[in-house]
């Protein structure tokens, strides 16, 4: 698995979108100060392909991906593995009970033609490859590593550096497994398994088959053949013309009796419509009755032409309605008129006193603003006698002032004000009540006037009692003429129904007409009388008489024809005789060579039935021969498929009980060690080597302790680390070469500058050397400067941010 393009978004310390692109990356590290949240680029890789993070302990626990303060997050991968490109995505969100859940999890095949943006690479889909609980199984066979292998050989976390190293046994063999692909031969043998046991089914299939052919032999193969030449010199035998021949007779036979048959039918249901007796007197009556109601119409119309003459006679009714309706408003309007004149006198006797009153307010308020231009004359006078002093010009005169005026106490002004207020409003009241009462009596004055002149145009009361008597004339003749219209209406009706009534006795008529001409000519078609005598000719003048001479006609020919039925009968049942016999000679000649055929059986069918028999003898010969080839080619494969078994079932014992499994493992192991001790000694500087235990343990030999072997759980922190390490590069480097990248996580800090730059050529060496992609994550400055590309993280209040340094 190399990864290509890492999105983040509120994952983590990442709350804001950030896209990291290792698409041109071989070798680079991550760097920045303690808690800036260089582990959670690692994480983010090892969440979006497994839905978890080491880190967080309990594997399927999400709920530290998404950001605290965050509602929602986005976690994205393009990666390429065994050369195919896929993209992970997996989205975030947290419910309303905080609770963080997985809202999307999809697996694609991308199209690895297509670079850019990263939304441009994930919809390059060339097809789906798994959704929501799906994903992680899937991102496991296309890695082709769990989870817990991923994370010992592939990204290598804080504080788990030693799990390979202090891992038993069998679970390394576990891992081993999977990097070399070892169980592929397990496959095979169980491959070999089911192969075995599917050539032994076939064997026995084949044998149970060729069981059930016991009787495909060369003796039943000559009883077929003998069979096939009996049957084929039968069919030489029988002749079924004779057959053939008393068949047609009896279809010519079957036909004229049919003929006859037909023609009886037909005479018996010739049959006298029963109204034809009395249509005749029905149409007479029908004709009377519509000439009784068109003379009762004619008088009735004429008496409503009279009623509408007498209506016309008395007048418009419109006319006297309109000048009843003058009258009614010559009353309303006269009712009016006087009530205005009361009105308006009312209203000018009021008007003198009005007068009076606004002529009075209006003295009152000159009086007011007299007294009130008073005041203010003195008390200005007033206060300017206060400022003048003896000797001085006198504002007024300009004479010097020999004596200083005195002015007595005064009133206030604003009383003066207060009262010229309220004659001012007093007075304007006045002159308002004068000039509405003046403006209303114009508009009485006026009213009166109107209704005079609208009085002078109405007609006088003396014309209502002569039109009050024309208006109940002229309803008198309306209603007469509506009852005249109502019995012209109910005449017309009835006359209607009687030219219908008429109408249907002559259209019956005609139709017994048209029935008896036709019921002529279909017997007439049937052919004549036995004696030659046709149907009599129609006769137009009475229609009773011409259906009685067809009827008599009828009885005549209907006993002829029943004599020649019985006769075509008899014929029939001769030839049906002559044919039974002929078919019982030939069935019974079928019947000695075991050919059945139905009783009633005709050329036909015995033709056939022999040629059945024939076609399956022959079948029969065909099938056993078949079966003789089927039985050598079914015993040739029950052979192969028996020797197939064998080879299978050797190849299971080979690699049975996971031998050859544990052989390859070991070998590898062994071969891990090797170059993982080379490894060590150069980072411990020839102190440490690596080992295999008896037991498949792991061991260190000391050189510092004389060659001492030892546990590697004995290692200190640092040697633990330095011996780890040495294992996952050898890991990555040897075993595990289908392996495209390894992410370590810290540790480097313990290591002393000798060691460190030890450690630094490794991790130069195994990224330059192969097609891999090594990333570190560390605090030590003096490896980051020696990594070509470098992602520098930092972190504020707005969270991590990320800075891509380097070629």
């Amino acid at each position: 698995m190399r990864p290509l393009l890492l999105h983040l978004e509120n994952f983590g310390s990442f709350r804001a979108p950030v896209t990291i692109d290792f698409s041109d990356i071989d070798y680079f590290a991550l760097v920045g100060p303690t808690g800036a949240g260089k582990s959670t680029v690692i994480d983010a890789i090892c969440f979006a392909l497994y839905g978890t993070v080491p880190r967080w302990g309990k594997e399927n626990v999400i709920a530290h991906a998404l950001a605290p303060s965050a509602a929602a997050g986005k976690v994205a991968l393009v990666f390429e593995s065994a050369g195919r490109r896929h993209g992970v995505v997996r989205a975030l969100q947290r419910d309303a009970k905080g609770t963080v859940r997985t809202k999307e999890a999809r697996l694609d095949e991308l199209d690895p033609a297509v670079t850019g943006e990263l939304a441009q690479v994930l919809a390059a889909v060339l097809r789906p490859v798994a959704e929501g609980d799906a994903v992680t199984p899937e991102v496991q066979r296309v890695t082709g590593l769990e989870y817990k292998f991923f994370t010992q050989c592939v990204v290598l976390p804080q504080g788990r550096f030693a799990e390979f190293l202090h891992a038993a046994p069998r679970e390394r063999q576990d891992l081993l497994v999977q990097l070399l692909d070892a169980d592929v031969y397990e496959r095979i043998r169980q491959r070999a398994v089911r192969e075995e046991e599917a050539s032994k089914q076939a064997a026995a299939f084949a044998r149970d088959q060729l069981g059930k052919l016991s009787g495909a032999d060369a003796d039943a193969e000559r009883a077929a053949a003998d069979q096939v030449a009996t049957l084929r010199a039968l069919a030489e035998r029988i002749d079924l013309d004779l057959l053939r021949a008393r068949e047609e007779e009896i279809r010519r036979a079957a036909a004229d009796r049919e003929a006859v048959a037909v023609r009886v039918k037909a005479l018996q249901s010739l049959l006298m419509p029963q109204e034809v007796p009395t249509l005749a007197e029905s149409a007479r009556q029908a004709a009377a009755t519509v000439t009784a109601f068109a003379e009762e119409v004619a008088a009735l119309e004429a008496a409503e032409h009279q009623a509408h003459d007498e209506l016309a006679a008395l007048g418009d009714r419109h006319t006297i309605a309109h000048r009843l309706a003058a009258l009614d408003e010559r009353e309303r309007v006269t009712a009016a008129a006087g009530e205005a004149t009361t009105a308006a006198a009312r209203v000018r006797d009021a008007l003198p006193d009005l007068s009076e009153a606004a002529r009075r307010a209006t003295e009152a308020l000159a009086a007011a603003e007299r007294e009130r231009d008073r005041l203010r004359d003195a008390h200005t006078a007033a206060d300017l006698a206060a400022r003048l002093s003896v000797g001085e010009p006198c504002p007024t005169c300009l004479r010097p002032l020999t004596e200083l005026p005195h002015h007595p106490a005064l009133a206030d002004v604003g009383a003066a004000e207060r009262a010229l207020r309220a004659a001012r409003t007093e007075a304007e009241r006045a002159r308002t009540g004068l000039g509405k009462a003046e403006t209303e009596a114009a508009m009485l004055d006026s009213q009166v006037a109107a209704f005079a002149a609208r009085l002078a145009e109405l007609p006088p009361p003396s014309e209502r009692t002569a039109l009050e008597e024309r208006m109940t004339a002229v309803r008198k003749a309306d209603a007469a003429v509506a009852e005249a219209r109502k019995a012209v209406r109910a005449g017309r009706a009835r006359l209607e129904q009687a030219q219908r009534t008429a109408d249907s006795t002559r259209r019956r008529t005609e139709q017994a007409w048209r029935e008896l001409e036709q019921a002529r000519d279909g017997v007439l078609t049937l052919g004549a009388h036995p004696d030659g005598t046709p149907p009599p000719p129609v006769d137009r003048e009475d229609l009773h008489r011409a259906w009685s001479a067809l009827i008599a006609w009828r009885d005549e020919a209907g006993r002829a024809a029943r004599i020649a039925l019985t006769e075509r009968e008899a014929e029939l049942s001769r030839a049906e005789t002559s044919r039974a016999e002929e078919r019982a000679r030939l069935t019974g000649l079928l019947a000695e060579h075991e050919i059945a055929v139905p009783a009633q059986a005709g050329p036909d069918q015995i033709g056939a039935a022999l040629a059945t028999a024939v076609a399956r003898a022959e079948s029969r010969l065909d099938r056993v021969r078949e079966d003789r080839e089927r039985a050598r080619a079914l015993e040739a494969l029950a052979a192969e498929k028996e020797q197939e078994a064998r080879v299978a079932h050797e190849l299971t014992l080979l690699l049975r009980a996971n031998a050859f499994e544990r052989w390859l493992c070991a070998e590898a192991l062994e071969l891990l060690v090797v170059t993982a001790s080379d490894t060590l000694r150069e980072l411990s500087d020839g102190q440490y080597e690596l080992t295999l235990g008896g037991k498949g343990d792991i061991e260190v030999i000391d050189h510092g302790e004389a060659g001492m072997r030892r546990s590697a759980r004995t290692l200190s922190g640092g040697e633990t680390f330095q011996a780890a390490l040495a294992l996952a590069l050898a890991l990555s480097g040897t075993v595990a070469r289908s392996l495209d990248s390894i992410f370590l996580d810290e540790g480097f800090g313990t290591l002393d500058p000798a060691t460190l730059d030890t450690v630094a050529t490794t991790l130069e060496r195994l990224a330059a050397g192969q097609d891999r992609m090594v990333g570190v994550v560390t605090h030590v400055p003096a490896l980051a400067d020696r990594v070509p590309v470098r992602f520098e993280i930092g972190r504020d209040t707005k969270g991590s941010h990320l800075r891509r340094v380097g070629a």
